[in-house]
């Protein structure tokens, strides 16, 4: 990694997306003059630098996940081909640049806090709290492709004065950074909870926040909800398996101090409010579907015929020539009957409305669902299988009026209408064999049901979220086709560093590079 800052203006974003968008109407100094910005413009400077991986895009949902996590989790069905399970140099350069794009922004947003006197110091904390949230969250999504990581000295070329011989980080072990975010986290949870804040502050706050418009109650959801998300993470490991019993009982047990979100009401994204701005999906009808990366999974589109679902014409469509058929490509034929069925358009695909051509998609950051199957793997640990019961099945319903949700907000009306959703019909489906937590027998099993509901959940929105999550359980049980041309047969554990580390950081490389290798597994993945 060249650890250089990318300086972001709003001034040259305008102009290349025609933004009209109102929060944004006074444009943003250059980051690196720090006398002519301040905490609020910094703030959203470094909210704006990772957009495109928190709203669906083309270069992510194309480029990225389309050959890697998408696959990796069957979300999706594609043409089998050689070397298909090794992850192309551009997604892994690209993303990797956009997270120290990003931290380089974070940076300068501590560069200039620090400058203030201690008197505004504490009126702009909140600013640093929930910058701090937000960074947190994506850099478990960065630790969790990776491993060990550049973190706690990366980012700081600007802060040393343009200084590269100061500049090239090491590598933080990837527990010392889970440690330092849940250490961090905890202590939000409290501080933000008590804080009182400038009301000339808040205001100034509430108009520069794009993910919560500052509520401060829905940033103590996220708050709480994303230390969940890590804790649930290395809930298995020796280190922090303690750790992670008692945080995750402490904050369900306590929701008056430590809220979470419980509500697709409650949900954290970026929302889009008005369209043709910097804040949008435009891009995600490319990046899903070009070179039909839209395709549906196999064994997710059965699980959910196979169930009667009601999500299913939610989240899928019949191709246009299957005569209203939901026809699944499997993942095992060869490459030449895979090329014929697709096509064929017989293929079902991820429904357009709801996801690819809905413009008003939200980035999804954490929502209800995942929260609640969270919760549902605790209390059955804990051997609370009532409290895991509720949280489960409320974890389906809300993913089942997430979708429903999603399709009403939707602008666009190419896909079929879908079948309406009714209690009863829900009801029914978590009355099915397949899903019935009542039906389940022992821990196993019902950490089976859990896992496959995260993963239909999930599907193509949240790939991070069930890559990592498909790793850390082994659940569902996916059946690949394998490459024997390949030494990488299968798909990889984690994904190895971009060569720009070897190139430019070549002495701080060598010390991870004996582990830099696809098949290393994390050190939660056991």
């Amino acid at each position: 990694m060249k650890n250089r800052l990318v300086l972001l203006t709003l001034a040259i974003l305008t102009s290349l997306a025609g933004c009209q968008y109102s929060e944004f109407e006074e444009n943003y100094t250059d980051p690196s003059k720090v006398s002519e910005t301040s905490v609020e413009k910094q703030f959203t400077g470094f909210m704006i630098a990772n957009r495109e991986y928190v709203l669906p895009s083309y270069w992510n949902y194309f480029v990225v996940l389309r050959i890697t996590l998408n696959r990796y989790t069957q979300a999706i069905g594609w043409v089998n081909e050689e070397n298909q399970y090794v992850p192309g140099s551009a997604a892994i350069n690209d993303r990797w640049n956009n997270y120290y794009q990003f931290l380089a922004q974070y940076r300068e947003l501590e560069k200039v806090y620090a400058d203030l006197s201690p008197q505004n110091k504490q009126d702009y904390r909140v600013f640093m709290i929930t910058a701090a949230t937000y960074l947190y969250d994506h850099t478990q999504k960065v630790i969790d492709l990776h491993g060990a990581i550049p973190f706690s000295e990366a980012g700081m070329l600007s802060t040393n004065g343009g200084d590269y011989t100061e500049s090239y980080p090491s590598y933080d072990e990837p527990e010392a950074i889970y440690t330092k975010m849940l250490d961090d986290l905890a202590g939000f949870a409290d501080e933000l909870r008590t804080m009182e804040i400038n009301p000339g502050v808040l205001t100034g706050f509430e108009s520069q926040d794009l993910v919560n418009r500052g509520d401060i109650d829905m940033w103590l959801k996220y708050i709480n909800s994303l230390r969940m998300r890590m804790l649930t993470r290395v809930s298995e490991t020796p280190a922090f398996a303690d750790r992670a019993a008692s945080e995750i009982n402490t904050i369900l047990s306590n929701p008056a101090n430590y809220p979470i979100v419980t509500t697709n009401d409650e949900n954290i994204t970026f929302r889009i409010h008005e369209l043709g701005t910097l804040i949008a999906a435009n891009s995600f009808q490319s990046g899903l579907e070009d070179w039909d990366g839209n395709v549906a999974g196999k064994a997710l589109l059965e699980h959910m015929m196979n169930n009667e679902d009601p999500r299913l014409t939610y989240v899928f469509e019949p191709g246009e020539e299957a005569g209203g058929e939901f026809i699944p490509l499997d993942p095992l034929l060869s490459a030449t009957e895979q090329t014929e069925l697709i096509g064929s358009n017989t293929m079902a695909i991820y429904n357009r409305t709801t996801l690819s051509r809905n413009q008003y998609f939200p980035g999804m950051l954490i929502n209800a669902s995942q929260v609640h199957f969270m919760a549902a793997e605790h209390y059955l640990k804990a051997g609370q299988d009532a409290q895991a019961r509720e949280h489960y099945e409320t974890g389906i319903r809300e993913s089942i009026h997430y979708y429903e949700m999603l399709r009403n907000m939707s602008n666009n009306l190419i896909s079929p209408e879908p079948i309406p959703v009714t209690e009863s019909a829900i009801d029914t489906y978590l009355a099915d064999a397949d899903i019935s937590w009542a039906a389940a027998t022992g821990e196993m099993d019902k950490m089976r049901l859990i896992a496959e509901q995260k993963w239909l959940h999930f599907n193509v929105v949240q790939p991070n979220e069930n890559w990592a999550e498909l790793r850390r359980v082994e659940m569902p049980d996916l059946v690949f086709w394998e490459d024997q041309s390949n030494q990488q047969s299968l798909p990889p554990n984690r994904w190895i560093y971009p060569g720009s580390e070897q190139t430019y950081n070549t002495e701080n490389y060598q010390q991870v590079q004996p582990n830099d290798n696809l098949n290393r597994t994390l050190f939660w993945d056991n």
